[in-house]
């Protein structure tokens, strides 16, 4: 029987970031409106969510990441010290994105208030966090329909109407 639970603050991080992203097999899809710095627990010490998304690149994993703005310093500082992300990881910025949604391997999704941030996806501190919720799921119905709402977005089914492409930059391969 498909599972739905509803979770907020940092059950987001351990259910999402900690138990279910490192797994992935196929594929790894994330909309967030701001990406910052992240850092996760790995191995007992703290590094980059780059970190991660790297090991999963060298497994296979195909990784696409729908944004809202450019990451800050930080993030781009980290970004570099990844070399395998540059040519494998696909990134779409749509400066109208606020759908926050995490999808592996059209198996499991989250769809909640989470930024890809410290404060909202992170590690930080309960006295550190943004106040969020969301819900997980292996429903096929409602990953599908969580993964249609983020493919229509990556094939540009909404570009010709929106009115802020000239603020858009497409990067889906960094070279």
């Amino acid at each position: 029987m498909p599972n739905i639970e509803f979770i907020t603050d940092r059950n987001i991080y351990e259910k999402v970031i900690l138990e279910r992203i490192p797994f992935a097999k196929e594929f790894l899809w994330i909309g967030t409106s701001d990406m910052k710095d992240l850092y996760v627990s790995k191995n007992k010490k703290m590094v980059p969510f780059l970190e991660i998304l790297s090991d999963l690149i060298k497994k296979g994993v195909s990784i696409r990441i729908i944004h809202a703005k450019e990451p800050g310093e930080n993030y781009k500082k980290d970004f570099d010290k990844y070399h395998v992300l540059i040519k494998n990881i696909e990134m779409f910025l749509c400066p109208r994105i606020h759908f926050k949604s995490v999808i592996i391997d059209g198996r499991f999704a989250y769809s909640g208030s989470a930024n890809l941030t410290g404060s909202g996806m992170g590690s930080k501190s309960k006295d550190k966090r943004n106040f969020e919720s969301g819900f997980i799921t292996d429903d096929p119905v409602l990953v599908g329909s969580i993964m249609s709402q983020f493919d229509q977005l990556w094939m540009g089914k909404h570009c010709k109407t929106c009115k802020r492409k000239e603020y858009c930059f497409e990067h889906k391969k960094f070279l």
